[in-house]
């Protein structure tokens, strides 16, 4: 019985070495594969955890600097955040904010930088879409209109698609072109929910220009 036992083992062992001499390096590469990228998709985790927390940091030392009112500091950490985290959603957003410290602080060509940089390299297209907004609103303020205009050229998300209205209304408006402004406006207000309270700022633009919109409409439609 004990022999019998022996020869059955022993079979089953050259079974197995054969079926391992046969399969063996593939089973081997497959295992080294899926070992491999589930320790390289740890690895990515850990690595993307990391960036976001020295991002955090820098983003952290731009506000600092703009609440201290330091534009030169302010340059330095968004050109840090640029230059090292560029892909992450807090660059987009140090670089909003940098152009806000920026342009408040006189430096309308920083602040313009800071937001051309999201508009162009963001990874994000809200944030891209709030840019090109901002970009547009200080071209405004420096009467560069057609620049103003250009801004507002590339797709945005529908979401924002009112909003884009509203401030090609404001260049059209700047540029004495009041006809085109209005239809921009109500575009605008078309677009707009009733329980969006910028609709209101909407309504007194077109109330300006002589247009009464009925609040009690969901279409918006002039009377």
């Amino acid at each position: 019985m004990a022999t019998h036992l022996d020869l059955e083992e022993q079979e089953q062992i050259d079974q197995l070495k054969h079926f391992w001499a046969q399969y063996g390096n593939l089973i081997t590469w497959v295992l080294i594969v899926v070992l491999g990228g589930f320790a390289a998709w740890n690895g990515w985790n850990w690595w993307q955890r990391s960036q976001s927390i020295k991002a955090a940091a820098l983003y952290d030392e731009i506000e600092r600097a703009a609440d201290a009112r330091d534009p030169e500091k302010v340059e330095r950490a968004l050109a840090d955040m640029k230059d090292k985290f560029g892909g992450t959603s807090f660059a987009a957003q140090g670089a909003m904010l940098a152009a806000q410290s920026l342009f408040e602080a006189g430096k309308s060509d920083g602040a313009k930088a800071a937001l051309s940089w999201v508009a162009n390299s963001g990874s994000d297209d809200s944030y891209k879409a709030v840019a090109r907004l901002r970009l547009a609103g200080v071209h405004l303020q420096a009467q560069a209109y057609e620049e103003a205009l250009k801004a507002l050229e590339a797709p945005m998300p529908e979401a924002y698609a009112a909003l884009v209205a509203d401030r090609r209304g404001d260049v059209l408006m700047a540029q004495g072109k009041a006809d085109e402004a209005k239809a921009q406006y109500q575009k605008a207000w078309d677009a707009m929910s009733e329980r969006t309270e910028y609709r209101q700022l909407v309504q007194v633009k077109l109330a300006a220009l002589g247009v009464n919109v009925a609040p009690s409409t969901t279409s918006g439609v002039s009377q």
